[in-house]
């Protein structure tokens, strides 16, 4: 109370200056620490000794990722911001997620792993034209974009669709390859269009109209014209050119050579 009593009693300005010099000193030693911490930071022990590369390098090779990444990465041991060394390894060609840590000493641990192409993908959902700039369709349905030469020997399918729909469509694709390749076919294109429309073809040409209609639907209808459309072909000694399964009653086939033949659902079920 005495102590109070007598810094109340002193003119303001000393009253201030005692007060604020606790403040100042404090500030002086926060300064002379971070200046500490600064110096110490930028010392070469910190510098970084290594960098190693784990997990998926099959696409990538250490030059490509030399050249995409290290150009973006700042900062030694203390001061990178790895969020930011994150971001530059996936912003490499084919890489789809990063882990990135410190390792002590010097060392930046990098864990990679790559995208699965598993089709090329056209966003604008136009059967049989190219998109103005193709992409590609990982193994969790998410669209990329990589050179296409990288895989242009790899054989993949070629789906289509709206903007959003390319999981819907692998989905779908997947359901459909079972029962096609079981006769001897295999679905390398699908197409879901603007107005929720599906249209696949066989890698031996042909062209079918799935029409629209829930997963199942659409499962149940092509299997059911599967066996039917192959014995009609076998029995002329042809293939299937073409069908329309978006008949109410039945379908529309069209085999090589011959040319359209509707099919009735009630004479299919006939033995």
């Amino acid at each position: 109370m005495a102590d109070a009593a007598s810094i109340d009693s002193l003119p303001s300005d000393i009253r201030w200056m005692k007060l604020a010099a606790p403040v100042l000193a404090g500030l002086a030693v926060l300064l002379m620490l971070t200046a500490g911490a600064l110096w110490l930071a930028k010392r070469p022990v910190f510098e970084w000794r290594q960098i190693r590369i784990e997990g998926d390098v099959e696409r990538n090779s250490l030059a490509t990722l030399r050249a995409n990444a290290m150009p973006h990465l700042e900062g030694n041991f203390l001061s990178m911001n790895l969020a930011r060394a994150r971001a530059a390894f996936e912003a490499a060609p084919w890489v789809r997620r990063a882990t990135v840590q410190r390792v002590w000493p010097g060392q930046l641990r990098v864990v990679l792993e790559e995208h699965r192409a598993v089709a090329l993908w056209d966003g604008r959902g136009d059967w049989g034209e190219p998109a103005p700039e193709r992409a590609l369709l990982n193994s969790h349905g998410e669209v990329f974009q990589a050179n296409l030469g990288d895989v242009e020997d790899d054989g993949l399918p070629q789906f289509s669709g709206p903007h959003g729909s390319a999981p819907t469509v692998m989905r779908l694709w997947q359901q459909l390859q079972g029962p096609s390749q079981s006769l001897g076919e295999t679905v390398v294109k699908l197409e879901l269009s603007g107005r929720g429309s599906w249209r696949l073809a066989w890698e031996s040409g042909a062209q079918i109209e799935l029409g629209r209609g829930s997963e199942d639907e659409l499962l149940a209808r092509y299997r059911q014209f599967l066996p039917h459309a192959l014995a009609v072909a076998k029995r002329f000694q042809t293939t299937v050119a073409s069908a329309d399964l978006r008949h109410t009653d039945g379908y529309a086939l069209r085999l090589a050579g011959i040319g359209t033949t509707p099919v009735n659902q009630k004479t299919k079920r006939k033995p």
